[in-house]
């Protein structure tokens, strides 16, 4: 991952999201009120002509069938958890929310209200975060009330254990960590060490949403897909490093001190959140995982 300038493929999910908004309520995967308002002047451009031409909102699924579908479908599941558990009581309920590589996500402003005054960790390179931070200022008198704490981190040089508790991450407590389109991007050993410093610093319990890329042996043209997915995401300077087969999920988050409570493959998104002719990218997939005691 680049963390030399904002990442592309964070600006790029966002449009994504704002995109949708362009589509009939009932069709849309989601509705992020605020997406465009942390695009840059030419995305925004993009975003404009977008609109004003109405099929150009389509050109993402047309480029790469099933990947936007995907990372919109991806962004729902983990907003439906948070959900649940936002709304969870007494011993149960959620101190705070870390979001790791937050990139532009919204969900501090369009979950202010099921927060209630419960902080949002935003942790990203110190590049992205700053752009953000400006574009949250500029857009501030657009953005509901909430308390959002940006989290600088060189993730290739140190851990995001001591910013976080600088931050105000209170140690030891319940939290629910949204993991969302990062992990491909890391090595296995850095991803086991990712899960081993969520479980050590917040309780039992806490509960985690994250995605993995996996190989995708096919006879027809998907695998191509697959790979030429890749190859343009190295191009951007974001080159996929890591995977694991659903079926060994599983097993995976266990031997890390999780257990899985969810798992949505590309059929399962299909099922659950998709209401018109779009299909998901097949080499994804959405976990929900709980940390054990």
């Amino acid at each position: 991952m680049q963390e030399s300038a904002p990442s592309r493929t964070a600006e790029v999910v966002c449009l994504f999201r704002a995109l949708e908004r362009r589509r009939d309520a009932a069709a849309r995967i989601l509705d992020d009120p605020f997406a465009h308002l942390f695009l840059g002047r030419s995305t925004t451009a993009a975003l404009r002509a977008a609109l004003a031409a109405g099929p150009l909102a389509e050109l993402p699924e047309r480029f790469l069938p099933g990947l936007s579908a995907f990372v919109l479908a991806r962004h729902r599941f983990m907003d439906d958890a948070l959900a649940r558990a936002l709304a969870r009581s007494g011993d149960e309920r959620v101190a705070q929310v870390v979001v790791l590589g937050a990139g532009y996500d919204t969900r501090a402003w369009r979950f202010a209200a099921e927060l209630a005054g419960r902080p949002v960790f935003e942790v990203d390179f110190p590049s992205t975060s700053k752009r953000k931070e400006d574009l949250a200022h500029k857009a501030a008198r657009a953005l509901p009330g909430t308390v959002v704490r940006r989290v600088q981190v060189d993730f290739l040089a140190e851990t995001f254990e001591e910013p976080l508790v600088r931050a105000g991450f209170t140690r030891g407590a319940r939290t629910f960590v949204v993991w969302e389109g990062v992990s491909m991007y890391l090595t296995r050993a850095a991803v086991k060490a990712t899960l081993g410093l969520v479980r050590s610093l917040s309780a039992p319990g806490t509960e985690l949403v994250l995605d993995f890329w996996y190989l995708l042996d096919a006879p027809d043209l998907r695998a191509a897909a697959h790979r030429f997915s890749a190859n343009l995401l190295h191009l951007l300077g974001e080159p996929v490093l890591f995977g694991i087969h659903p079926e060994d999920a599983g097993a995976f988050l266990s031997r890390e001190g999780f257990e899985l409570v969810d798992l949505a493959d590309a059929a399962a998104l299909t099922q659950r959140y998709l209401h018109d002719r779009r299909t998901v990218y097949p080499a994804n997939y959405v976990a929900h995982a709980r940390s054990l005691g």
